[in-house]
Formats: C-alpha cells, structure tokens, sequence
C-alpha cells in the first residue's frame, strides 16, 4: 500500500490505471489493521523499491526490468528517471493512512513476489506462522505473486477480496479472485475476518 499504487501522481495513476478504488481499499485495510493489532497478529509490510542506480532491479539478463512497470515508465519518461519505487522518495512511501507501528514487520523487495530474494519465509517460519492473511493492491500482480508463492511453500493463504485491488481492467480482480479460490488458498471479506478476531 504505497503511493505508487494507491495515491493520485503515484506510478500506476501515472501510467494511466483507475485508481479510483484505492481509497475503499485503504479503509478496509485500516479497520483490519486495527483489529489484527488488538488480535496481537503479526503485520508484515511488503514494501517494493529499487536502488536509485536500479542495480537491484535487474541486469541484461533479466526480464524484471522489461515488465516491471516503475523502470519501464522510468525509461521511456526521462522526466521521471529516480522518482519511481525508488527507495526514499514519496512514491516508495506507504500511504499516510496506514504507516507501520512498532512491531510490524516491513520487507523491501524487488521483485512481485514477497519471497523472492527476502528474508519473508525465514522471519514467518521462526514466529511458527502458518496462515496468511493478503491485502493491498494489485491483487494481480504483487499479492497474487506472493499468495501463490506462500501456496508453494506450505502456507495456507487467505485473501481478503474487499481489502485489495487490481492493476488493469476489471476482470482482472475476478481473475485473480478465482484463481485464489480455486487453486490457491480462500477468500473472504474484511468484515467477516474482523468479527473472527479476538478483541
């Protein structure tokens, strides 16, 4: 939930996507958060940013940097060279709404997946966590990443479909939403978890 995905002049408004939904999300994100702190759940950020040289993002031989969408819009707009996912700039910052607390766990990765080349699986398999809980945006492309991935490595995933967004086109969050419910973990709704929390 950074600005790059959920705030108006961040990337993805900048390239064109509807933003429109992110406050919705925001809000539902912050009633969860709110419920999972009391729970004494932990919350883990997945903050996705680059290097300002984008050394981390990817060599010649890599395809991230030929479909991530911060370094391609980077490339092809001069004028935005180092202000996109690049770590320290307002566009990496998670928004206002929902800044970690002490004690959350906040992760820096460089690649859709939250596991991929990040310390996420060891941090979660010494707290024994077993059950995840997903939210943020885009639901089609970082956290369907990470869900599926947390499938793969023995994690019972959850999404939590009114906490989250998608890039792109409308179908793409009933894609990915049956996706989730049929092959890769459950679905339910922000309310229905909050009233299954502890107070």
């Amino acid at each position: 939930m950074q600005n790059a995905f959920a705030s108006k002049g961040g990337m993805l408004d900048l390239a064109g996507v509807d933003i429109s939904g992110a406050p919705a999300v925001v809000q539902s994100i912050r009633g969860l958060l709110r419920a999972a702190r009391r729970a004494g759940m932990l919350v883990v950020y997945l903050q996705v940013g680059y290097k300002p040289d984008l050394s981390d993002g990817g060599g010649e031989d890599s395809p991230n940097p030929r479909k991530e969408l911060a370094i391609r819009l980077m490339r092809c707009k001069p004028e935005l060279k180092g202000q996109l996912l690049i770590h320290g700039t307002w566009d990496f910052a998670i928004v206002d709404e929902l800044q970690p607390c002490p004690g959350d766990l906040v992760i820096v990765k460089t690649r859709y997946s939250g596991f991929t080349n990040t310390a996420l699986d060891a941090e979660l398999k010494a707290r024994g966590i077993r059950y995840l809980f997903f939210t943020g945006i885009a639901t089609n492309v970082c956290v369907e990443s990470t869900l599926r991935d947390a499938y793969f490595l023995e994690y019972w995933p959850i999404l939590i479909e009114d906490a989250t967004m998608h890039a792109g086109p409308p179908f793409m969050q009933q894609a990915a939403v049956h996706n989730v419910e049929a092959y890769f973990g459950w679905v339910t709704g922000a309310r229905e978890l909050a009233a299954l929390l502890p107070p």
